[in-house]
C-alpha cells in the first residue's frame, strides 16, 4: 500500500515538473541577470525605497517570484500575465485583449499600484516583485509569440541532440549551454555610452512590446519543428539574447527610477 502511494506521489510530482517545465519564461538565470543589471542603473533614491520594500533583498533574489508562486494554487489567476498574444503587424487591441489579464495589463498594474501613495505596504511589496519579474519577460520575444504554438513551446526541436522546444531554447538553453551565472552576465554585458543608455530606455511600454514582437518573427524564421540545433544556432542568436537581458534591465530601471527616484 505503502509503495503505491510512494509511486503515486512520484508521479504526480514528475507530472507537475514537466507542466512547470513547459510554461513560457525566461530561465532563472536569465530573470536574475536582468535584476543584476538594473541595480546598476538605479538612483540613490530608488535604491532607497527600493531596499526598504524588499527588505534588503536584491532584485535579481525577487526576480523569479512570480514564476515560483506558479505552485500555489491561489495564484493561477496570474498566469495569463506573463505573456500577450495579437497578431503580428497589427496594433494592441484592448478591446480583444485576455479578459484575464496579459503582460501588458501585469506591468500596467504593477505600475499603478506602486505609484499609489494609498497602496498598503503588502502590495506594494507583491506587485514589485511581480514587476520585476514582468520586465524581463516582457523581452523574452516568444512572450510576445504566436498563441497558436504557446509561444513557441509547440515547436519541438532538439538541443545537442536533447528533446527542447523552441520556447525553451531561448528562455534557457541558450543561457545554460554558455554557462555563466547572472552575475557574471550582469557584469559582461555591453559597455554602453550614456546616450546609448538613454536611447535604449525611450519609449512606452507599447513601443517596448512591439519591439519584441518584431523580434519573435525572427525568432520563428530561426528554426523549424524537428530541427537539431548546435552551436552555430547559439553563436547566431546567443548575442541577442544577452541584448535583450541587458535591455530588460535598463528598461527596468527606467521604470523603477520613474516611480521612486
Amino acid at each position: 500500500m505503502k509503495a503505491k502511494i510512494t509511486y503515486s506521489l512520484i508521479a504526480i510530482f514528475s507530472i507537475s515538473i514537466a507542466l512547470q517545465a513547459n510554461k513560457p519564461k525566461w530561465g532563472a538565470t536569465g530573470h536574475r541577470t536582468v535584476g543584476a543589471i538594473a541595480e546598476k542603473y538605479l538612483t540613490k533614491k530608488s535604491k532607497k525605497a527600493i531596499n526598504k520594500i524588499l527588505k534588503g533583498h536584491s532584485l535579481a533574489f525577487y526576480s523569479t517570484f512570480a514564476d515560483e508562486i506558479k505552485s500555489d494554487n491561489k495564484y493561477r489567476k496570474y498566469s495569463p500575465w506573463h505573456y500577450v498574444n495579437f497578431d503580428f503587424d497589427t496594433k494592441y487591441d484592448r478591446s480583444k485583449a485576455n479578459k484575464k489579464g496579459d503582460l501588458i495589463q501585469a506591468i500596467e498594474t504593477c505600475l499603478a499600484v506602486l505609484k499609489d501613495g494609498k497602496s498598503s505596504k503588502k502590495d506594494k511589496t507583491f506587485y514589485l516583485k511581480m514587476l520585476i519579474h514582468f520586465m524581463g519577460d516582457l523581452h523574452q520575444p516568444l512572450h510576445v509569440g504566436r498563441g497558436e504554438d504557446r509561444g513557441g513551446n509547440d515547436i519541438k526541436v532538439k538541443w545537442f541532440n536533447k528533446p527542447s522546444n523552441l520556447h525553451r531554447v531561448w528562455d534557457s538553453n541558450m543561457i545554460d549551454s554558455y554557462n555563466m551565472s547572472y552575475t557574471e552576465l550582469a557584469k559582461n554585458a555591453d559597455k554602453l555610452s550614456k546616450a546609448q543608455v538613454q536611447a535604449l530606455q525611450k519609449g512606452t511600454l507599447l513601443d517596448w512590446v512591439y519591439e519584441s514582437q518584431a523580434l519573435a518573427k525572427t525568432v520563428y524564421g530561426s528554426a523549424n519543428n524537428g530541427d537539431k540545433l548546435y552551436y552555430r544556432y547559439s553563436y547566431d542568436y546567443l548575442s541577442t539574447v544577452r541584448f535583450q537581458l541587458q535591455k530588460g534591465g535598463l528598461r527596468l530601471a527606467k521604470v523603477l527610477n520613474d516611480i521612486f527616484g
